[in-house]
């Protein structure tokens, strides 16, 4: 899928950004990694959603998105980050790996990204987007081993949103339960959004624990959907959307764990 004329050695062409400084994701290596005692867990406010409310799954062609209600926040940030969508890259039914964020060059089955923007400082997340303190993202990495009830909660909509741009709605849950059990250890750095325009907008946290799916809720994951539209003759398969780690460029990865170092 990546490439094709669009692929992502050609985004610089249109989004200069792609070709600049500060872009995501990388590789965290050890030797770019800092301790710093610091650093306080993730705190987020109001992520267990009503039942009764609903959410808008959808298929945008690149990814599955999930949109969520910005009374949903991040509160251990400087600033209040409130919750606007979290999305998935994965690999292949043949390629089992596809989170965009690696360490030391291993890379998981897929990468959920919950992204929030600055609100105390932007209205929204249109405003916040290309601003240097606009975005905050949550990264997750999946990995294959037991079954997660909380990742079919939506999951089991895919077969509605099997086309690009197709909505469905979901009943809201609790998005606590997407997250590791472990919010007190992760990589924090400063980045970019890793689609084009590639901005580098984003404060990452990147959790050091993964959490598991089952190798079925995988495969439903990476089978599903279709890149295409509904009514395009050629079905072009959405899987493999994550992009290569970037330059690290100077940057220090600050860690909230000591690795036995």
């Amino acid at each position: 899928m990546m490439n094709r004329p669009d692929g992502e050695h050609n985004w610089s062409n249109n989004y200069p950004f792609c070709g600049g400084a500060f872009q995501s994701p990388i590789d965290f290596q050890t030797q770019l990694l800092r301790y710093d005692p610091n650093l306080p867990p993730i705190q987020v406010q109001n992520y267990n959603l009503s039942t009764k409310e609903q959410l808008t799954l959808s298929n945008n062609g690149h990814s599955v998105q999930l949109y969520l209600p910005s009374h949903m926040y991040i509160s251990s940030l400087p600033h209040r980050y409130s919750a606007a969508q979290l999305h998935f890259h994965w690999g292949s039914s043949n390629l089992l790996t596809g989170s965009e964020h690696t360490v030391n060059g291993k890379r998981f089955a897929g990468e959920m990204h919950v992204v929030h923007f600055n609100s105390d400082k932007y209205p929204n997340i249109s405003m916040a987007v290309d601003k240097h303190d606009g975005l905050a993202v949550l990264g997750v990495f999946i990995e294959i081993g037991e079954f997660n009830p909380a990742f079919d909660k939506f999951f089991k909509y895919m077969n509605g949103i099997k086309y690009r741009d197709q909505k469905i709605q979901v009943p809201a849950f609790n998005i606590h339960a997407l997250l590791p059990a472990r919010l007190d250890e992760y990589y924090r750095y400063d980045g970019s959004l890793t689609t084009p325009p590639c901005y580098p907008s984003v404060l990452w946290t990147v959790f050091r624990r993964p959490v598991t799916i089952s190798r079925k809720q995988f495969l439903a994951l990476a089978t599903a959907l279709y890149a295409s539209y509904a009514q395009e003759s050629t079905t072009v398969p959405l899987h493999g959307n994550y992009r290569k780690p970037q330059i690290a460029d100077n940057r220090v990865v600050l860690v909230s764990f000591k690795d036995g170092k």
